[in-house]
């Protein structure tokens, strides 16, 4: 006779429909019985004890071996070291101006002992504390703790920052560059830019070509239709891909039949300045034009018409018409004796240079920090910017150029040289400029004049 639970279940006052789930339950737990043998699981897995598995999970090693070298273990139980690397953040960084990694390691919430850690690297807080703004940083972290840095030094150098179980680590990645001569020819029908670019050079070339001769050709109102140029730098190649030119080594402008040469040299205390192929400084002490100007809007003259007073009075400068804002430099190295409001002047700044030079800049909106009566400023210095204060029409900079109190013409005054080649270089400055002066060779026309 078969034997049923079902009376034995209504005396329990169990439902037959519940007895599926009482026998999974039994068979669960007799399974669970055989599988640890009726044993409590150890609290390690590693026969070691818990400092052992700790050392494995960390280092991926097993005990010493009888034989004393660290023995593996077994595959199921390594961890790999970088393991630790999963789960960590990536923050890419634009450098603002005025950053510290400082304040960077504070708006990311990481620890500030790793950055004392870093710092304390050898050579390394130099290349931490001078961030440059809008460079790109990337580090690695993880619940505050950094894992990882990287920051490009310049094109053929990149830092390196990892976390290993000593520390925080770094090295300087070396990429370099290649270097390819190249040589431009070009002829100018329009402006300069696009003479260049038709002949296979880039703006930068142009930008530095108008930087080497700006002191003798003025590259908004001398510049003609016929006139050429040679020039002769490096691009820079990385991995076989373009990174951008290097410095012009020579250069040759031919201006209205007039020829100019120059030469980079780089002296042995590691000075790079142009020179003419006898040594002059192609640097002038005084800039022709301290403003980016938009046109003259009136030219040095003994007997103008003032267009406010109405009244004949000599115009003793130049007037440069610019946008209110336009940077104002100085022309040259000098001391500022006066800074300040001075009847039709407007706002002013006075200049006294060496050689009994004094320039004077006219109508200025505002001063720049740091502008102040004997307050010392090198050529190119922003010390203002262009207004219409005091009798003006318009936005423009009044300049003048004074020479022992005497009114000068800035647009035709000659304009001291600055130091020619030291002597104590000379010869090898003769030797490094010869083959770079070469290249520049190429067939002169008729009423050519060599500076």
């Amino acid at each position: 006779m078969a034997f049923s639970f079902k009376p034995a279940l209504r005396k329990l006052g169990l439902a037959p429909f519940k007895l599926r789930w009482v026998l999974i339950a039994a068979c669960a737990f007799g399974a669970w019985s055989l599988l640890h043998g009726g044993h409590e699981a150890p609290s390690s897995p590693h026969p070691g004890g818990p400092d052992v598995a700790k050392q494995a999970s960390a280092g991926g090693v097993a005990p010493d071996s009888p034989s004393g070298a660290p023995a593996p273990l077994p595959a199921a139980q390594r961890k790999p070291v970088e393991s630790g690397l999963f789960g960590l953040s990536t923050s890419n960084v634009i450098v603002n101006h005025n950053d510290t990694l400082d304040g960077i390691f504070r708006r990311l919430k990481l620890s500030l002992s790793d950055l004392a850690s870093l710092r304390g690297l050898p050579g390394l807080k130099a290349r931490l504390d001078s961030l440059r703004p809008g460079e790109s940083l990337r580090l690695l972290h993880r619940d505050g703790s950094l894992f990882g840095l990287e920051r490009r030094l310049n094109e053929a150098q990149t830092l390196k920052v990892v976390r290993d179980p000593s520390g925080l680590k770094a090295d300087v990645l070396q990429n370099p560059l290649e270097a390819r001569a190249r040589t431009v020819r070009g002829v100018i029908n329009s402006s300069l830019f696009e003479a260049v670019e038709a002949a296979g050079g880039r703006d930068q070339t142009a930008v530095a070509l108008a930087d080497i001769f700006g002191w003798d050709i003025d590259f908004v109102l001398d510049i003609q239709p016929g006139d050429s140029f040679v020039v002769s730098y490096q691009e820079l190649y990385q991995d076989g891909v373009y990174v951008k030119d290097g410095p012009i080594q020579a250069a040759l402008f031919i201006n209205q039949g007039r020829q100019y040469r120059a030469v980079r040299y780089v002296d042995p205390e590691g000075n790079a300045h142009f020179y003419t192929p006898d040594g002059r400084s192609m640097h002038k002490a005084f800039l022709r034009t301290p403003v980016e100007f938009t046109r003259i809007s009136s030219r040095f003259n003994s007997a103008r018409l003032h267009p406010i007073l109405n009244t004949i009075r000599a115009h003793k400068g130049v007037d440069y018409a610019a946008p209110i804002g336009t940077p104002v430099r100085a022309a040259g190295d000098g001391r500022i004796r006066y800074a300040g409001p001075k009847g039709g002047y407007g706002n002013v700044v006075e200049i006294e240079h060496t050689r009994s030079i004094v320039t004077v800049y006219g109508h200025l909106s505002r001063f720049a920090k740091g502008t102040r009566v004997g307050q010392h400023v090198t050529q190119g210095t922003v010390i203002a910017y262009v207004g219409m204060t005091g009798l003006a029409t318009g936005p423009h900079l009044h300049y003048e150029y004074r020479v022992n109190g005497a009114f000068k013409n800035p647009q035709t005054v000659s304009l001291p040289d600055a130091e020619p080649i030291d002597a104590r270089w000379r010869a090898d400055f003769l030797t490094h400029s010869a083959p770079l002066l070469a290249a520049l060779e190429t067939p002169l026309g008729s009423g050519l004049v060599s500076r």
